[in-house]
């Protein structure tokens, strides 16, 4: 699975693998010469950091590397030659995720005729695909983008997650707060109104993991 500490070390891999700090790799990429300093991994209150999906796209972009060999270096020494392989993951649109009975209770696509893509997991990772329809998640994801997520990871406030409601209305949205009793998510985009749900109208939450843009 995805962690914290492997995205952070593949940066690191990349900027080492092109003779550069990771300064140099984020000043290459045009974005601010300390978005991938070690101080800011983490926050005040000891909360990990992400980086951004536009930074990731950005120094992938600036040294010519793929998502399947950024994957590599995520996945690092512990993702062996058997495990790196690409392997088929369900794609569902929106619309899709929104209907019936196309779920488990963890959140995780069931049954059989889905589209696929092709993707680099190991053999025990669960994950999978939805394609981005619509302006609502702007400007992080756009009309046709693919996210990748990950219904048994772990979800912290801040984090961006996939939410389908007993109504079956599926969004994706930022965790701004979470309780036994209501959940409160943060819009994208700014022209959307932020959401707030009783917990026990809420099907499944999961976490986006990665878009492939």
């Amino acid at each position: 699975m995805f962690s914290h500490d492997r995205i952070w070390a593949a940066i690191d891999a990349l900027a080492q693998r092109h003779s550069l700090s990771v300064s140099g790799l984020a000043k290459r990429a045009g974005l601010d010469p300390t978005t991938f300093n070690k101080s800011k991994r983490y926050a005040a209150d000891g909360r990990a950091r992400w980086p951004s999906t536009e930074s990731l796209a950005k120094i992938m972009e600036a040294t010519g590397a793929s998502l399947d060999e950024f994957m590599t270096l995520v996945h690092g020494k512990a993702f062996n030659a058997a495990g790196a392989a690409m392997r088929s993951i369900p794609l569902l649109g929106f619309a899709q995720a929104g209907a019936g009975g196309f779920f488990d209770d963890g959140g995780f696509p069931v049954g059989q005729g889905w589209d696929v893509v092709e993707f680099p997991i190991g053999p025990d990772d669960a994950v999978y695909a939805l394609e981005v329809s619509g302006d609502s998640m702007l400007p992080l994801y756009r009309d046709g983008d693919t996210i990748i997520v990950a219904p048994g990871a772990a979800i912290r406030r801040g984090d961006r997650v996939v939410v389908r409601t007993k109504d079956g209305e599926v969004m994706a949205k930022i965790l701004s707060r979470q309780t036994p009793r209501t959940i409160e998510l943060q819009s994208m985009n700014p022209e959307h109104a932020n959401r707030t749900f009783d917990a026990a109208h809420i099907d499944w939450i999961a976490r986006i993991l990665w878009a492939s843009q």
